[in-house]
């Protein structure tokens, strides 16, 4: 006959092996803060920057991505940072200014401290074509380089739905991706604009791996079809886990890729629901 410890040695050891892997199990799979894109909050920032910055503050949120200064210089914006401890990691600019502009925008780039400068549109340019394509990589190896060498900058695109047109066995995002050198040119993801047109997120991001620095975490709503326009109402955009992606697979896609910084982006006129949702939603996830 067994004795006591014979019995409730294995039980013990057995529940042990039970709370271990419910532990490993309940390990969050974004650990970490997310950032924030400034158009998601465009409209309170015209109105009131310092007030805005505290509100993104107290969401738990201290990187951001500007892609506006909000009639302040980009010192002042810094300083108003630096006060909050906060930071700008990302400044994202339209094209025309980063071509004829491309020291005035670096300059505002480092002086908000960041690192990436980033664009997100390529005006007149759809619909996107093989001829474009090629223009553009070689355009965005000239910037690049000039960014990289002359500031210590590194630029991004952004990609944002029209790049998708099919080629050969891939897109004309891949093109883009091929033809640009990897120390001058590196990529934003923003997975609704990847989405939309009918792009994998995390397939893109297994594709094309450390070419990815940033990402913009966004959702499509259920039910909205997608094109290559790069456009949709403004409505679609809904609270993450709410839509279309698969947002655990696009992060486990990121995380293994080594994205640097993911900002939240939401151009909705829900954001005081849809944010606190979205933040919620990403410290639920568990692997």
């Amino acid at each position: 006959m067994k004795s006591t410890n014979q019995i409730i040695k294995p039980l013990l050891l057995f529940a042990a092996t039970i709370i271990a892997a419910g532990s490993l199990k309940a390990e969050p799979l974004f650990p970490q803060a997310p950032g924030m894109c400034s158009y998601t909050h465009r409209e309170q920032f015209k109105k009131d920057v310092p007030a805005t910055l505290d509100a993104i503050k107290a969401l738990g949120i201290t990187d951001m991505e500007f892609s506006n200064l909000f009639g302040k210089t980009a010192a002042e914006l810094r300083q108003l940072l630096d006060a909050r401890g906060m930071v700008c990691t990302s400044f994202g600019v339209n094209y025309d200014d980063l071509v004829k502009k491309t020291d005035v925008v670096a300059g505002n780039a480092k002086a908000l401290g960041a690192k990436f400068v980033r664009v997100a549109w390529l005006p007149s340019r759809q619909p996107f074509t093989l001829e474009l394509a090629k223009q553009t990589a070689a355009e965005f190896n000239r910037i690049g380089k000039q960014l990289r060498e002359q500031h210590g900058l590194t630029f991004c695109y952004h990609n944002h739905g029209y790049e998708f047109v099919k080629q050969d066995n891939g897109t004309l995002f891949d093109v883009l991706v091929a033809e640009t050198n990897p120390q001058d040119v590196s990529f934003e993801l923003d997975i609704l604009w990847a989405h939309h047109p009918g792009a994998n997120p995390a397939a893109l991001l297994a594709k094309h791996g450390s070419r990815f620095k940033l990402m913009h975490l966004k959702d499509l709503r259920q039910g909205v079809k997608g094109d290559l326009s790069g456009k949709t109402a403004v409505e679609n955009d809904v609270a993450l886990g709410t839509g279309q992606i698969d947002i655990p697979a696009v992060l486990k896609a990121a995380q293994k890729a080594g994205v640097l910084h993911y900002y939240i982006e939401d151009e909705s006129p829900s954001i005081a629901t849809q944010v606190p949702q979205t933040i919620a939603y990403l410290k639920s996830l568990k692997n």
